[in-house]
């Protein structure tokens, strides 16, 4: 299945590590320094030029959404639900 991250992004949910609140990038020096260094070999993706609300991490790529984490957790947790009634 997949998830809306905003704009034209759609991602498949498997491929989803971590959905951070936007805060947490200037909260630890650990994930700063790991965002910084995506950023530095460009596998950072802004999905629009909306207020950043989420980090969404992926083994490929860091993609900033406009869409509150709260958000972008329902709708991974909505899709995990529609999985488990396929299987």
């Amino acid at each position: 299945m997949f998830i809306h991250l905003g704009g034209d992004t759609v991602i498949r949910s498997k491929d989803v590590i971590a959905i951070l609140n936007s805060d947490m990038k200037d909260s630890s020096g650990i994930t700063k320094e790991f965002l910084q260094a995506h950023k530095k070999e460009s596998n950072v993706q802004e999905i629009s030029q909306e207020i950043v609300k989420s980090i969404v991490v992926t083994m490929d790529k860091i993609y900033y959404s406009p869409i509150s984490s709260v958000t972008l957790k329902r709708r991974a947790l909505a899709v995990t639900e529609l999985e488990s009634f396929v299987e």
